[in-house]
């Protein structure tokens, strides 16, 4: 069974970086054809993909983000971790990581999910 589970600071300062790790168990983050992406939710809004890294290790963002967005993996750890650059008050959300046996379609359609992790940005 595949379970993901992310961990960070839940409350980070404006300009400040917002950085989130992605524990997996159950595969392999580097299991053939296998997508791990990051999600968002603002409050009062829908989903927002960010980006994913592949099982390959490379990686694609949103055109909105990609300026402000990393995605990289530690295979030792079997993990992978956001980080997200000169954060708003905007940028407050619940952030999911999810994965998927194959890239999705829909990159909001994922088979596993986190619990997801609530990020507050203020000063």
């Amino acid at each position: 069974q595949v379970q993901l589970q992310e961990s960070g600071p839940g409350l980070v300062k404006p300009s400040q970086t917002l950085a989130l790790t992605c524990a997996v168990s159950g595969t392999s983050i580097t299991n053939n054809d296998y997508y791990w992406a990051w999600i968002r939710q603002p409050p009062g809004k829908g989903m927002e993909w960010i980006g994913h890294i592949a099982y390959s290790g490379s990686g694609a963002y949103s055109p909105s983000l990609k300026s402000r967005t990393s995605i990289s993996r530690d295979t030792a750890k079997n993990q992978f971790t956001l980080q997200l650059s000169s954060v708003t008050p905007e940028d407050t959300a619940i952030y999911y990581c999810a994965g998927n046996a194959f890239r999705p379609a829909n990159p909001l359609e994922n088979k596993f999910w986190g619990r997801g992790a609530q990020v507050t940005v203020s000063s």
